[in-house]
């Protein structure tokens, strides 16, 4: 095996919390499908399968290295909101726990001296920063553009801009 077992339960952890991500996206995306703002459930929802290839990057990488995938318990996502900003709020808070959690693996793969580990988790690293900025763009915008104004937001999503640094 090429993997610890402190590490491989780790990104088991880290494996759920990647779809409990996915979950959450979902429940954003039909929010804002059930506000009628169809671009901001399309946006959520390739946020949710992007979650859910991340979870499966994982899966992969413990199955490469001889360890045993354990999926845990996953909550339930949140699936009020109280208008655009707060869910998109909550997705970069989201995002930000996300963030830790990955500096949390690098640190162990670090501690750990397993540089395979480190260099799988550095990809990992990276689109972490990409997707704070992104989802942290977004909420300006949406801050922007007001309750009253979400057509200003799906504006914007729809001419890609939200997408541009993915």
């Amino acid at each position: 095996m090429l993997i610890s077992k402190q590490l491989n339960d780790a990104i088991n952890q880290q494996i759920g919390n990647e779809f409990g991500a996915s979950l959450a996206y979902v429940a954003i995306a039909c929010h804002f499908a059930e506000e009628g703002l169809m671009q901001l459930s399309a946006h959520f929802d390739r946020q949710a399968d992007e979650e859910r290839d991340h979870a499966m990057k994982f899966v992969k990488y413990i199955l490469d290295t001889g360890g045993r995938v354990e999926i845990p318990a996953i909550p339930a996502p949140r699936n009020e909101f109280s208008g655009v900003a707060d869910a998109i709020e909550h997705a970069l808070e989201m995002e930000k726990t996300v963030t830790a959690q990955i500096n949390d693996l690098m640190t162990l793969a670090v501690e750990e001296k397993d540089f395979a580990a480190q260099n799988f988790l550095n990809w990992f690293v990276a689109e972490q920063l990409e997707e704070v900025g992104s989802m942290d763009n977004l909420l300006k915008v949406a801050r922007m553009a007001g309750e009253k104004h979400p057509m200003y937001l799906e504006n914007y999503i729809a001419h890609g801009v939200a997408d541009a640094g993915e």
